[in-house]
């Protein structure tokens, strides 16, 4: 096998991991039989989305919003016992959502598509998509050098501008209604600081000449982190608004963050979780006592933390991350997200939808 056919392949292997994360822990990859642009049809409505894979979920004010494949968004007003589907213009799948506030959102996934939403998550619009971003990466890069980001960012906006919009974003985070990013394969990164108006190409703003996979992104006053590949973590500089390189004693992939005022807890593959109390100064494994993917986390009200797993675990914490207990009589379902649903219970997103699990 010539090199160049084996690059493309390690390529395909990447973007495959990176853009179905979720559906390839449940082993769904979405099909492809039909000839039909997702960026063009409009999610079809269906009575059985709440049981249908779901990849992510957040809380809009006390409304529950959860997204997952062929465009499903889902939206709960009672702490998930009754569910209502979205009126969403796209039926590509969608693994991330973040509402900074109860009425502005944002969600985000394949073909390199951004949705927002202005009304709790009822209804979404397209903000962006892949074809819009690799004509952007263009736009920002073609006349620059110099910088290994943005050299490659031109590569692959040139690439997808040839052969179609398959980059992923992975993850979306806003600090308010207007400033926010988006990130995901490649070290693909947007910004916005109009509520996303207008997108901008910020690729070469990190410290990623790898350009490895981006999957989480997380605020905390100030501070914004992201995490990816082989042990990644950035955080801003606000002083040159870069993101910098923090040094990890993890090698392994980061799937996602979660971020509060004296913590930083990254979690990922072969249930590795690494603390850091003083902002990603130095960390601290975490034996959480699980061998699978570590695929969401979540904050309690009363102050605990959830960690779930692609193999359906799900754990707690009482002493802000420092130790992690099984919570048993949990079904063993893909997990792929987490979120609070009420008092002492939480809602979980995976392979076979939505469902409420009240703790002890």
């Amino acid at each position: 096998m010539n090199p160049e056919s084996t690059g493309r392949q390690a390529r395909a292997l990447r973007l495959a991991w990176a853009g179905a994360l979720a559906a390839v822990l449940a082993g769904m990859l979405p099909a492809m039989a039909a000839p039909i642009d997702p960026l063009e049809l409009p999610a079809a409505a269906s009575p059985l989305a709440a049981r249908g894979p779901l990849f992510a979920i957040a809380r809009a004010g006390t409304r529950l919003v959860a997204v997952g494949q062929r465009g499903h968004i889902l939206t709960s007003d009672d702490n998930g016992a009754h569910w209502l589907q979205a009126e969403v213009p796209v039926s590509t799948d969608l693994v991330a959502v973040h509402f900074p506030s109860a009425q502005q959102g944002w969600a985000v996934g394949h073909d390199g598509v951004i949705l927002h939403s202005a009304d709790g998550g009822r209804r979404w619009v397209r903000q962006l998509d892949g074809r819009q971003v690799a004509a952007l990466l263009i736009e920002a890069y073609a006349n620059r050098t110099g910088s290994t980001e943005a050299d490659a960012a031109l590569v692959e906006a040139r690439r997808m501008s040839a052969d179609g919009p398959d980059l992923p974003f992975l993850d979306v985070w806003f600090t308010d209604e207007r400033n926010g990013y988006a990130v995901g394969a490649f070290n693909l990164i947007f910004a916005t600081n109009d509520g996303g108006a207008h997108w901008r190409a910020a690729s070469d703003l990190a410290d990623n000449p790898k350009g490895y996979h981006l999957y989480g992104i997380r605020a905390v006053g100030d501070e914004i982190y992201m995490v990816g590949e082989l042990g990644l973590v950035l955080r801003l500089n606000r002083a040159s608004q870069r993101f910098s390189a923090l040094p990890t004693p993890y090698a392994g992939t980061f799937f996602g963050l979660l971020a509060t005022p004296d913590l930083l807890l990254a979690y990922g593959l072969r249930g590795n979780a690494w603390r850091s109390r003083d902002g990603g100064k130095s960390w601290q494994q975490v034996d959480t006592g699980v061998l699978t993917g570590l695929t969401g986390a979540a904050l309690l009200g009363d102050g605990r933390i959830a960690l779930v797993s692609q193999g359906g675990q799900v754990l707690l914490s009482r002493d802000k991350g420092a130790s992690f207990q099984l919570v048993t009589g949990i079904k063993p379902q893909p997990i792929f997200g987490v979120g609070a649903a009420g008092s002492g219970a939480l809602a979980l997103v995976g392979a076979r939808g939505v469902r409420i699990e009240v703790l002890e």
